[in-house]
Order: structure tokens, then C-alpha cells, then sequence
């Protein structure tokens, strides 16, 4: 409503406000006129806008306005180098783009300030208070508060009193509320006339809902703590923004809280810019801490959670921690294919990479036909065939006896290639057992990649890969999946002994890295899963890798688990833990095992029973790496694929490599998934593995 004066409740308007945080050099004061329009917050108040014949000054920042009948303001925070005065011109905006000096900038690709930068390290949240940020995440737990009705002052001032306090009868107060009263006092004269009895009773005016201020606790993934997020129900209406899982992107003032609480520092929304509601009678998270097996079914939804972000942050460091130490030995990243027709270590469970499938992704293959009936039916249509070519006649049924033809010799062939494979590894496969497949010959998905990198090894020295490996093991195991990711070593003129070297270097500056680069999540981590897994790996770096051979072990692990001393028994990792955790009590290598034990690749020792093999067990985590001396010489590595009696076809192009420029090298493997288990002290790798693929589970 338009007047001269802004009506006010009182003739001294209760004015709250807080003196600008001056951080501007050219900043001028606001204007103290009354009529301060906020263009950062577009929520109106509830009460009635107060327009006036005078210019509009419009600020750029000011903080929503108050709830209560009385005018309440809070001057803002001035935040910008250079920002101007609200413009003299009536009904007309500054231009001038608030610019924030922060020394905590947004995102380079978005225009949001990441988490980390205000909460870690837990006292630099002091540098922030009083900056306008822009902030986003998902609702981790939340709460509503209601708000206590304010009780207006009383003045004695008659003829100033506004409207809005005049006396109210206890009468006018039961009509208004309650429709019963009010019609039972028309019925009894209350309403001055008389009425029928039957009247209709006029709808219920439905009570505003009750202010309240919504506390969410918010996490954008980039650190362990979170940020308290405080929404008042005049920014956005609490249903949208409570529930758990429920992604917000506001803009506000980080203030200290108001009320003591363990968060130090807190965000004051000002305004929503993006709500991504959640069906909550689906989503499968809540506000009770589910156990990791539970989580291992909904694996795209688990990131959120505070142990699995903690283990994939950890996860990174070690990926960031591989590349540089490799890179700053002078190392070159080589990338080995994932489909391979070589078994990389001659006697692993494969997966076979074929496209001779169905639409409905069975085997287009005998249903219990024989090959002899299958061949019969071929002699059958093929004279049918030069039956409906000689006469001629019919040429649509000729067109489809060629077509039935041609699949039923299809089929012939993926017989014959499943006949032949019976026979025996040693057999050599014919280019037409796959005749209809995408490739010409069997292919897998790789077992290791070591084979491939000897080939750049012989040719740029030292060099290294990472990347996924597979292996179809049917046995169950805590340590032990489908897909598992493998970083990959090879050295060229080394030995044995460099590669042990190299390996142990290796794995004390991943524990280093962890524990220099990560510490709030390993303070998380030892809260929450292991206390004595910052001491495990302070142990690591400080202690001396013990290194003993086969037969030391064996004699060792006979006399405390009562087996014989039998040459060629494979310790178990039973044995190995044991030596780790309680003989030696620190990182253990055992070498020279038996030949009968190791890939068929690894160089033989002159005492023609040993091979130049090791692996490095750590206590609570087992054998993390494996490594050897490989073949050089190519009349030895001839006789082991003989007496293997592996496909000789397979590995030619790996022969080719000791003919021509052989030279000793060695190298060796971590498994990556295994190092994120060590360091985080979780006792199953399906919970550090982001989607894991193990038998009969691979859901999404």
C-alpha cells in the first residue's frame, strides 16, 4: 500500500543490525533510509511490502528480512574490493558484480567452494568467517527446530497503536478460530441477526505453518567432516531439504554457530540455487550406520557414506603416490591390452572374450545336438540346395535354404572348435574353430600384464603399468575377486635381487605417502575401523624387510602348524600370516621357491630346482607382492613350455623377444586392491573395490 511514511509498528522501530565488516577499500556506506530492498535474497517476508514515494535503494547484500510485525534489520558484509553505493536513480539496480577476496576460491569448473578448503585443516575454518560462499553437497543428517514466537512489546501510545494490536474480545477470537463457536454464536444472536439453523458452516482458515529453522549436516565428498547448513523455513520450506541423501547448492554467510555445538563454523543460507529431492520410501541409506555387507548391495549409492568416501580418497592418494614414484625413478607408464590370446602365467582360470551368442544371451550352440547329426543336416540342405539351383523355379525358396545353409554349417564349426578344445591345451587350434566369432582365434581377458610390458622393458628399459586384471576363480575369499586392479613392473638388465629392492622401496613410500597426505581420513579410519593402523604403517617405513628363503620358512611354519618339512608344499596363507605377525613381527620376502610353484616364465636357478621367484608378506594383509627374475635364455624357457605342455602357438611373439636382443630383466606386481586394504585396515576387498566382481555378482 502506497503512503508518504513506511508504517511502522511503534514510533521507534525495534532495529536490529550489525556493524559491515569494512573489508573494501572503495566501499561506501549503505544508505540508512528504511526502505532496503535485499536483490541477493528473492524470498518476500511474510509481512506486507512497505513501498514509499521516495527512489528505492536497492542493496546488493542484505540478510532476509525478519519474521516479527517489527522492522528488523542486519546490514551486510561487505566482502568486494571495489563495491559502489545502491544507485541514486530511482527504480534502478547497481550493476556492479559482487566480487568475493576470498583466499578460499570456488571450484575452477564450478562456481561452488569445495569443503576441504574451509574444514581441513579443523582450525581454518577462523580465516572464513564472514564470506559469502556458494557451497553444495548431500544432506547427511538433519534436524527442524521450531522457532519461539516472538511476544510484541506493549506501548501506552494510543493513536500510534497499528491495527494489527488492537484489543481482541475472547468472542471474535472463538468466531475466527473455531467454525462451531462461530456458528453457534450466530444461531444465539452473537452475529447481531438471525440465521438458519442449518447453515452451512464456513471453511476453517488454515493456521501458517509454524516458523522453523532447518539444520543439515552436508558433505561434498572432499573431506571427513561435514558443514552445518543453517536454512530458515522463509528461504525454503523444510520437507524439501531434510531428508537424508537430498543434494543442495545454496549461497550464504559462514558465521561461528549461535549455540555451542562440536561444528565450529556454520553456513547461513541466503539463498537456494538447487534442490535434488530424494524418494525417501526408496532410498536405501538412512540416518543409522549400515554394516559393509549391507552397503555391498547398493554399490552406487555407498560413495556417500563416510567410510567408503574416507577409502576411496585413500584409494587416490595411493594411485597419485604410484605414478609419481615411478615417474620421479624415471619410469615409463605403458599401457597393456585387456584382451589377450596369451595365458599370462599358463595355468590360470581365464575368462574367454567370444561374441557367439543368442539375443537372449545363451550359446547359439547344440542344445545336445551331435556333431555327427549337425554334419548330416549339412549334406542334406546342401543338396537341397542344387536341387532349387537346377530347376530354377523358386527363387525365394532358394534364398532360404542358402540361409538355413550357411547356419548349419555355423554351427558345424563351433562343434569342431568345441571338440578340439576337449582334446587338450596342447592341440593347436584351426583358424575356423571360430568361424562367426569377432576374433579368428581364442582370446581372454588378461590374467597379467607382465608378458606385454617385457616387450617395452627390452626395448625402453624400466617401465610400468596399472589397470585391471581377471581371473574366473570359482573359491570364495576376503582377499580375493574377479576383477582386481594390478600395479605392473618391469626392469631391464636387473635381477632378482633389484626387483626386491625396487619392491620394497616401493611399498615403504606408499605408507609414507598415506600417512603424510591423508591424515583426517586415517584419523577417521582409526576411529572407525583399526586404532593401530597409523602405528602398522609407521612400522612399515621405520623397520627392515626381513628376506628368507623357501626352506627357512617351511622349517619354520612346520614346527607351529605340524606338517613335513616336504620339498614343493605350498604355504598357505595361513603360513604367511604367521611368519609376519609372529615370528618376524614386519614386511617379510621369501625367495627361491620352487619351480613347480611359479610361472612358467620365471628364470631357473642353477641348482635346477629353485626359481628366481619372491613374494613380500605383510602382517595383517598377507602377500601383497610378487615378483621374479624372468627367462632370459630361450632354449630353457622352450623345455618349461614342453614339459607345460602349453600351446607353443601362444607364445611365439614372447620367444621372439630371447632371440632377438635378450637380456636379463626382472620385475613384479601389488595388488593395488590389497595396499587400499592395508592401509585402511577393512578385513574384505569388496569393501574398498568401487563395483567388485566376484561370482554370480556383478549388478550394475
Amino acid at each position: 500500500m502506497a503512503s508518504q511514511e513506511p508504517k511502522m509498528t511503534s514510533q521507534e522501530p525495534k532495529t536490529t543490525s550489525q556493524e559491515p565488516k569494512m573489508i573494501s577499500q572503495e566501499s561506501e556506506l549503505a544508505s540508512q533510509e528504511p526502505k532496503m530492498i535485499s536483490q541477493v535474497s528473492e524470498l518476500d517476508s511474510q509481512e506486507p511490502t512497505v513501498t514509499s514515494q521516495e527512489p528505492k535503494m536497492i542493496s546488493q547484500e542484505s540478510e532476509l528480512a525478519s519474521q516479527e510485525p517489527t522492522v528488523t534489520s542486519q546490514e551486510p558484509k561487505m566482502i568486494s574490493q571495489g563495491s559502489k553505493s545502491a544507485s541514486q536513480e530511482p527504480n534502478t539496480p547497481s550493476q556492479e558484480p559482487v566480487t568475493t577476496t576470498s583466499s578460499n576460491p570456488p571450484s575452477k569448473y564450478s562456481n561452488r567452494v569445495v569443503l576441504k578448503s574451509i574444514l581441513e585443516p579443523s582450525d581454518r575454518w577462523k580465516e572464513f568467517v564472514g564470506e559469502r560462499v556458494v557451497v553444495g553437497g548431500w544432506v547427511k543428517s538433519s534436524k527442524e527446530v521450531n522457532k519461539e514466537p516472538a511476544v510484541p512489546e506493549q506501548t501506552t501510545e494510543g493513536p500510534n497503536v497499528s491495527p494489527r494490536h488492537r484489543d481482541v474480545r475472547c468472542v471474535e477470537i472463538f468466531q475466527s478460530r473455531i467454525p462451531i463457536f462461530r456458528s453457534i454464536a450466530k444461531i444465539f444472536g452473537g452475529g447481531g441477526s438471525s440465521h438458519p439453523v442449518r447453515e452451512k458452516p464456513e471453511p476453517a482458515i488454515p493456521e501458517p505453518p509454524r516458523p522453523s529453522v532447518a539444520y543439515l549436516l552436508v558433505s561434498d565428498g572432499s573431506s571427513v567432516a561435514s558443514l552445518q547448513v543453517v536454512v530458515d523455513s522463509s528461504i525454503a520450506p523444510p520437507s524439501q531439504v531434510l531428508p537424508i541423501g537430498t543434494c543442495i547448492l545454496v549461497e550464504g554467510v559462514l558465521k561461528e554457530p549461535s549455540i555451542q555445538a562440536k561444528h565450529s563454523i556454520e553456513l547461513e543460507v541466503e539463498q537456494i540455487l538447487h534442490i535434488g529431492k530424494v524418494e525417501q520410501d526408496r532410498y536405501p541409506l538412512s540416518k543409522k550406520r549400515l554394516p559393509l555387507e549391507a552397503l555391498r548391495d547398493c554399490s552406487h549409492f555407498r560413495p556417500r557414506t563416510t567410510t567408503v568416501a574416507s577409502v576411496t580418497r585413500i584409494s587416490s592418494a595411493l594411485t597419485f603416490a604410484t605414478q609419481k614414484f615411478f615417474h620421479d625413478k624415471g619410469f615409463l607408464y605403458v599401457q597393456v591390452p585387456i584382451i589377450t590370446t596369451t595365458d599370462g602365467e599358463g595355468f590360470s582360470e581365464k575368462f574367454q572374450v567370444t561374441t557367439v551368442l543368442g539375443k537372449d544371451g545363451k550359446q547359439n550352440d547344440t542344445g545336445g545336438v551331435s556333431l555327427e547329426v549337425v554334419k548330416a543336416a549339412v549334406i542334406q540342405k546342401s543338396n537341397l540346395v542344387e536341387e532349387l539351383k537346377r530347376s530354377e523355379s523358386n527363387r525365394e525358396a532358394l534364398a532360404s535354404a542358402i540361409q538355413d545353409l550357411r547356419k548349419t554349417n555355423q554351427l558345424a564349426s563351433q562343434l569342431e572348435a568345441k571338440e578340439k578344445l576337449k582334446s587338450g591345451p596342447s592341440m593347436k587350434a584351426d583358424k575356423y574353430s571360430f568361424y562367426g566369432d569377432f576374433f579368428s582365434q581364442q582370446t581372454f581377458l588378461t590374467v597379467s600384464g607382465l608378458l606385454h610390458l617385457e616387450s617395452y622393458a627390452c626395448a625402453l628399459g624400466n617401465v610400468f603399468s596399472f589397470g585391471p586384471r581377471f581371473r574366473a576363480d570359482r573359491k570364495e575369499s576376503a582377499k580375493r575377486v574377479s576383477e582386481m586392479w594390478m600395479v605392473e613392473v618391469q626392469m631391464a638388465f636387473s635381477q632378482l635381487e633389484d626387483a626386491m629392492n625396487c619392491a620394497d622401496e616401493y611399498f615403504k613410500f606408499l605408507c609414507e605417502w598415506i600417512l603424510k597426505n591423508c591424515s583426517e581420513d586415517m584419523n577417521f579410519v582409526s576411529k572407525r575401523i583399526d586404532r593401530s593402523i597409523s602405528y602398522r604403517l609407521q612400522s612399515m617405513i621405520s623397520s627392515s624387510i626381513e628376506k628368507i628363503s623357501y626352506m627357512e620358512a617351511l622349517k619354520k611354519v612346520a614346527v607351529k602348524f605340524e606338517i613335513n618339512q616336504e620339498w614343493g608344499i605350498a604355504l598357505t596363507p595361513e603360513h604367511l600370516s604367521y611368519l609376519a605377525e609372529e615370528v618376524y613381527r614386519k614386511p617379510v620376502i621369501i625367495y627361491n621357491y620352487p619351480k613347480e610353484l611359479k610361472p612358467f616364465y620365471v628364470r631357473l636357478n642353477d641348482d635346477g630346482k629353485t626359481a628366481a621367484a619372491f613374494d613380500m608378506v605383510v602382517p595383517k594383509a598377507g602377500t601383497i607382492i610378487t615378483g621374479s627374475q624372468n627367462e632370459e635364455r630361450i632354449d630353457m624357457l622352450n623345455k618349461t613350455i614342453e614339459e607345460l605342455r602349453l600351446p607353443r602357438e601362444q607364445y611365439e611373439w614372447y620367444l621372439d623377444l630371447r632371440r632377438h636382443g635378450t637380456v636379463e630383466h626382472s620385475g613384479f606386481s601389488l595388488g593395488f586392491d590389497l595396499m587400499v586394504l592395508f592401509t585402511t585396515g577393512l578385513p574384505d576387498v569388496r569393501d574398498v573395490i568401487p563395483f567388485p566382481r566376484s561370482r554370480g555378482k556383478a549388478n550394475n
